[in-house]
C-alpha cells in the first residue's frame, strides 16, 4: 500500500495551490468561447457569430497551447487532492471512503446546479463521478498507477477513434446520391452541435439571448443527460488524469520537491513533442477545412495521446517559474486555493456578461476582443481571492462544500497560526 508519510498528509502544499490557480485561471480562456459564443465556435472559427481577421491567427494559438491542457491540469491536482483527502482523513483516525465519498456527493450535487442552472459546460459531475472510481486506485503503487494512467489514455483514443470513424460512415451515408431521409436524419442528429449553419448559429443565439428560464427549459429537457454521457465518453481520460496526478504526488513532482533540472528536463521533452504534434494538427484542421469528420479525426481523436505531454510539461514550468514566490504567486496561490468559488464564479460572471438575463454581449466580441474580458476575469481572481483567504480559513463556496460534506457548519474566520487545514 503506497500512500503519503503522516507529515505531508497533514502539510498544505503551496505548490499545488500555484499548479491549481494556473489551471482555474487557464480554463477560462477556452472556455470563454463557450460563454460568449455558439457551441460551433468552439471547435472551429467559421462557428463564431462575431469575427475578424485574427481569428484563424487566435484559434490556432488557443489550438496549440490551451485547449484541453488547462481541463487536464485541473484534473491532474483533482487526482492529487482527492489522495490528500483520503491521507488526511486516515490521519485524523476517520474514514477515508466515508469523507471522500460525501465530498464527491456533494461536487454532484453542486456540479447538476451548475450544469442545469447556470451554464452548460460543467465539469463537476464529470469529475464527481469519475472521483468515486478514482478512489479505488488509491492505494495503488506510482508504477501502477502510470500504467493504469497510459491505459486509459489508450483507451480514450479509441473510443475517439470509433467516433471519428462513424462521423465519417454517417458523412458519406447523408451525402449519397440515393441518401435516405432516415440517413440524413442520423447526421443531423449526429453533427447538431459541430455544424455551423447560419440557422443553427441563429438558433443558439437566440436561445441564449433569451430569458433564463429559456436556458433551463432547454437544458432539463433537451440535454437532461448530457452530464452522465459526457462522464462516460470521457471518463477514460479524466480517470487516466487523476490517477497521473495522484502518482505524480506521491513522486513528489506536485509539491516541487524535485530539483530545477529534473523538472527542466521533463518540460523540454515534453514539449518538444507536444507543440510540433499539435501544430501539425491544427495545420490537419485548417486543410479540411474544419469538416465534422475532421474534427473528429483531428480535433478529438489526434490529440488524445499527446495531451498528457503537454499537462505535464505545463505543471513543471509553473513550478520552475513560481520557485522564488512574490505578490503574484502568492495571488495566484490563493486563487489555486479557492478554485472552488473561482471556477463556479466564473460561471455566474461570464453568463451574466454575456447572456440575455444578465448585460447580453453573446456573440458580440470576436475570438482577440474575448481575451480582454479573460484577463479582466484573471484580475478579478487574483483580487478577491488573497484578501478573503487573508481574513477567513476558505473561499465561500469551499466553506460550504466543507460544512454540507461534514454534516455541521466549519469555522469561517481564519484559524490561528500553525492550525492546518484540509
Amino acid at each position: 500500500m503506497a500512500t503519503l508519510p503522516p507529515a505531508e498528509a497533514q502539510s498544505r502544499f503551496v505548490t499545488l495551490d500555484i499548479v491549481r490557480g494556473v489551471a482555474v485561471m487557464g480554463i477560462l480562456a477556452m472556455n470563454i468561447i463557450a460563454f460568449a459564443q455558439p457551441l460551433p465556435a468552439y471547435f472551429s472559427p467559421l462557428g463564431a457569430t462575431a469575427r475578424d481577421a485574427l481569428d484563424g491567427v487566435v484559434y490556432a494559438l488557443n489550438f496549440i497551447f490551451i485547449d484541453g491542457k488547462m481541463r487536464g491540469l485541473f484534473s491532474f491536482l483533482f487526482g492529487a487532492s482527492l489522495l490528500l483527502v483520503i491521507e488526511r482523513a486516515r490521519a485524523a483516525g476517520e474514514s477515508g471512503a466515508a469523507v471522500t465519498y460525501r465530498r464527491l456527493f456533494w461536487l454532484l450535487v453542486f456540479g447538476c446546479i451548475h450544469f442545469y442552472l447556470i451554464w452548460f459546460g460543467d465539469i463537476l459531475v464529470s469529475y464527481a463521478l469519475t472521483g468515486m472510481v478514482a478512489f479505488l486506485f488509491r492505494n495503488q503503487s506510482v508504477r501502477a498507477l502510470l500504467v493504469w494512467g497510459g491505459i486509459l489514455v489508450v483507451l480514450q483514443t479509441l473510443l475517439m477513434a470509433g467516433s471519428a470513424q462513424q462521423a465519417h460512415l454517417l458523412a458519406a451515408a447523408a451525402s449519397a446520391p440515393d441518401a435516405s431521409a432516415a440517413a440524413i436524419a442520423e447526421w443531423d442528429g449526429f453533427a447538431h452541435d459541430f455544424e455551423a449553419t447560419p440557422e443553427r448559429l441563429r438558433e443558439i443565439t437566440a436561445l441564449h439571448l433569451g430569458p433564463w428560464v429559456g436556458l433551463v427549459r432547454d437544458q432539463l429537457t433537451n440535454h437532461t443527460t448530457d452530464p452522465l454521457f459526457f462522464a462516460v465518453l470521457f471518463g477514460p481520460e479524466t480517470l487516466a488524469y487523476m490517477l497521473l496526478g495522484m502518482a505524480a504526488l506521491k513522486t513528489g513532482f506536485l509539491t516541487g520537491s524535485w530539483p530545477d533540472a529534473a523538472y527542466r528536463k521533463v518540460a523540454i521533452a515534453c514539449l518538444a513533442v507536444g507543440i510540433p504534434v499539435y501544430a501539425a494538427i491544427a495545420w490537419m484542421l485548417f486543410s479540411d477545412g474544419f469538416s465534422v469528420p475532421g474534427l473528429f479525426t483531428w480535433y478529438m481523436t489526434a490529440t488524445t495521446p499527446f495531451r498528457p505531454l503537454m499537462i505535464v510539461a505545463y505543471a513543471a514550468l509553473v513550478i520552475l517559474a513560481t520557485r522564488k514566490g512574490g505578490w503574484l504567486v502568492e495571488r495566484i496561490a490563493a486563487a489555486g486555493r479557492a478554485a472552488f468559488s473561482n471556477y463556479l464564479g466564473t460561471s455566474i460572471v461570464m453568463t451574466f456578461v454575456f447572456y440575455g438575463w444578465g448585460l447580453g454581449y453573446y456573440s458580440s466580441f470576436s475570438r482577440a476582443e474575448l481575451w480582454l474580458v479573460v484577463v479582466a476575469m484573471w484580475a478579478l481572481m487574483l483580487a478577491w481571492s488573497k484578501p478573503w483567504l487573508d481574513r477567513f480559513a476558505y473561499g465561500p463556496l469551499e466553506w460550504l462544500w466543507r460544512s454540507l460534506s461534514r454534516l455541521e457548519l466549519q469555522p469561517m474566520r481564519k484559524r490561528v497560526a500553525g492550525a492546518t487545514a484540509a
